[in-house]
């Protein structure tokens, strides 16, 4: 578990107020910390992990900076919500990664791609939840997640309004708020807490949905993001998305399955690239896949 939350500065477990000037405190770690990880053609797994947190964590504070202000909405081509919140917050991300980075390749929600190192890929979704952060609900977060030779090797979700980071990378674990982060042992279905991002668009899909709410003990639309970390930190059993793009997903594949966990599309695939997600506590996994497997479509 060595270079989780022991090395280095970890700011985002230092327990920081959460409304102070956000984007000031941004500015100054922005301009004195980033170079803190030495960079190099080939960075270590602990090294990339470290500009991860500190990126999800100062892009992070910066939204706070917008939460509850009503701040202007647009939509954008895909008909999805996007604010100057989520512009800021991928460019603070950017910012930190070139700085120790700059040749590696990014793939943000926002600002498309970047060309780079094609063994070193980040992937960014500022606000992961934008429409709960435009409502003022806190159930939004800042994911990265980083590709080694096209392996999903690192994952960051930070929640800014909650205060809850969760981190992982390949052989190092997994950590909520610097503590080990472990999915539950339960291991029968009925007894599962099933948490899905839009019960309407689970439902438009297929019969999937209703089959396995009907076959779990409590159902919730704590969806987007945190569906993911209550799953990673053992509050919750099955995650369901029936339709992401990368950016949605990409810390999710090392963080549940260094929490012990499963993630896959709904094929059983464990890829970030899918149509579709589901994450479980691992003992689930093939009972809630033999249920998605045998979806009847309705589009």
């Amino acid at each position: 578990m060595a270079g989780i939350g022991d090395q280095g500065p970890r700011i985002a477990w230092r327990g920081a107020s959460r409304y102070n000037t956000a984007i000031a405190m941004t500015n100054e770690h922005l301009s004195h910390r980033m170079h803190s990880v030495p960079g190099g053609s080939d960075p270590s797994v602990s090294d990339l992990l470290s500009v991860a947190i500190d990126a999800a964590y100062l892009a992070g504070r910066r939204t706070l900076a917008y939460f509850n202000t009503r701040l202007p909405v647009e939509i954008k081509a895909d008909h999805t919500p996007v604010t100057q919140a989520d512009r800021e917050a991928e460019q603070v991300i950017r910012t930190c990664i070139a700085r120790t980075f700059p040749d590696h390749a990014i793939l943000g929600e926002e600002g498309g791609k970047t060309e780079g190192n094609p063994d070193y890929r980040w992937i960014i979704d500022p606000i992961d939840g934008t429409k709960s952060f435009i409502c003022g609900m806190p159930l939004y977060g800042v994911l990265i997640g980083v590709e080694i030779r096209g392996k999903p090797s690192v994952g960051v979700v930070y929640m800014p309004a909650l205060d809850e980071m969760v981190v992982a990378a390949t052989g190092m674990g997994c950590r909520w708020n610097g503590r080990p982060a472990r999915v539950s042992s339960l291991s029968r279905l009925e007894d599962s807490a099933l948490m899905v991002s839009s019960i309407t668009s689970a439902i438009a899909r297929s019969d999937a949905f209703e089959n396995l709410a009907g076959k779990t003990r409590i159902q919730r639309t704590w969806g987007d993001c945190y569906g993911y970390v209550l799953v990673a930190t053992g509050r919750a059993e099955v995650m369901l998305d029936s339709a992401i793009k990368p950016w949605d997903i990409a810390p999710m594949l090392p963080i549940i399955q260094e929490a012990g966990g499963q993630f896959s599309d709904w094929s059983g695939e464990p890829t970030i690239w899918g149509k579709d997600a589901v994450a479980t506590n691992g003992q689930l996994h093939e009972p809630v896949l033999q249920i998605l497997k045998a979806e009847k479509p309705r589009q």
